[in-house]
């Protein structure tokens, strides 16, 4: 016996709309398909939640009705109301409070993606007929499933196309910013003529719009600036180009140039005992320039934390810090490798690199190495690219607490733990 709808007006005080309506008319629209399998379909509609306006919570609530109807497979001859009880749709819910899920019941029925049936006291019931089957039941209709089946199906696919498009993009993004960052560094350090700190500085500001949550419109426009950049450097590559020259005289020419690159150093950072004003120092530390804060704990780290303002500088030991946290706490640097660093000579490897698009300069950073130790001059470095917009001089900032760890009076550890901050909160 097939199941008879007996009503699509709404239980109590809520009133009848002309929203309602058309609903409803909807629901009984033949299905695009006459049946479908319900997990492949909600797999579909989880990409295509976009084009219905859904959520995670809608979907957990759709998944807790769909896991009421019987069968595998959504079918136009089946009975297809379900009537679980509120308290029943909670718990498979994950434990939603009864007014969150009204709230997302009813954003599913707007999307027209359910159909609600109440029954003339409001509960959700079925009863049955002569042949045991359901003849009519209350509660909420899953035909519109079947209904949406091939648009569910079709936005699934554009949904997924924009993304993979969208991953392309952000690819080529990463590529022509390693291709532009690296010929920089490479002509900068080799001595070549060109204005390779303004470069440096346009990249920086192409770095940080990277790292905002961008549409593809916007990622396009980067691309037409970040492909523009590598132009640039590539003429000016070509334009200084010395074709008789090998590698080893190009070497040898820049081991032989001034090594105290500080012209993007500025004295007054240099001059003092910190040598960098108190925003610079609270930008990273979080802490007054002035003051020694010690760490008390490394969160998830799991076991008790040594005092890491105790460490000495210039040690060739392994800091303290696990090498995950440093780079939980400083996710930026991964934007430069083509894969995460799992050792601490690969973190080295990784910050040497990236420094020289900081403005960093070579005897800078063989000076950290030196005062530091290698290791913790790479976190140092990664903490301040980090919070590099916030920065006046890298190289100077990175300059004034080489200083200080040559005293034995730094340490990377309220860096790190000042940038896990907002994370934690």
């Amino acid at each position: 016996m097939a199941m008879q709808v007996l009503t699509t007006t709404p239980f109590g005080q809520r009133p009848m709309t002309a929203a309602l309506l058309d609903r409803a008319r909807d629901a009984q629209r033949p299905a695009s398909v006459p049946e479908f399998d319900k997990w492949e379909l909600f797999r579909e509609l989880c990409a295509a939640r976009a084009a219905y306006g859904i959520g995670d919570r809608e979907l957990t609530v759709l998944n807790a009705l769909l896991s009421f109807h019987p069968g595998k497979v959504l079918a136009e001859a089946d009975p297809l109301i379900v009537f679980p009880s509120n308290a029943a749709l909670s718990e498979r819910a994950h434990g939603m409070a009864e007014s969150t899920l009204r709230r997302h019941l009813a954003s599913l029925v707007a999307a027209g993606l359910i159909a609600r049936h109440d029954s003339p006291n409001g509960k959700r019931y079925a009863a049955r007929g002569a042949d045991g089957g359901i003849a009519r039941a209350f509660g909420f209709d899953l035909r519109p499933l079947l209904v949406e089946a091939r648009r569910i199906a079709s936005a699934a696919a554009e949904a997924r196309a924009a993304a993979e498009a969208l991953r392309r993009l952000r690819e080529e993004l990463t590529l022509l910013k390693r291709d532009t960052v690296k010929l920089t560094v490479y002509g900068r350090e080799s001595g070549l003529p060109g204005d390779w700190t303004g470069i440096e500085v346009r990249l920086l500001d192409i770095h940080r719009q990277i790292r905002r949550r961008l549409d593809r419109a916007e990622l396009e426009t980067l691309k037409g600036a970040l492909s523009g950049l590598l132009h640039e450097v590539r003429v000016l590559l070509v334009e200084t180009e010395n074709p008789s020259g090998s590698d080893g005289e190009i070497g040898r020419h820049y081991q032989n140039s001034n090594p105290d690159l500080n012209e993007s150093e500025p004295c007054q950072e240099m001059a003092k005992e910190a040598g960098v004003p108190c925003s610079e120092t609270a930008a990273i530390t979080g802490t007054d320039p002035g003051s020694s804060p010690s760490v008390a704990s490394i969160g998830s780290a799991g076991s008790k934390t040594p005092d890491l303002s105790a460490i000495p500088g210039g040690t060739d030991a392994p800091p303290v810090l696990p090498l995950a946290l440093v780079l939980k706490a400083c996710p930026d640097i991964l934007d430069y490798a083509s894969s995460p660093p799992r050792h601490w000579h690969e973190l080295v490897a990784l910050a040497g690199f990236v420094r020289g698009m900081m403005g960093i300069s070579p005897d800078a950073w063989a000076e950290a190495e030196r005062a530091m130790g290698a290791e913790t001059a790479a976190i140092t470095v990664a903490a301040i690219l980090q919070r590099v917009s916030e920065i006046q001089s890298p190289g100077g900032y990175l300059r004034a607490l080489s200083r200080k760890a040559a005293q034995g009076g730094f340490s990377p550890g309220p860096m790190v733990m000042a940038l896990l901050r907002p994370m934690a909160a």
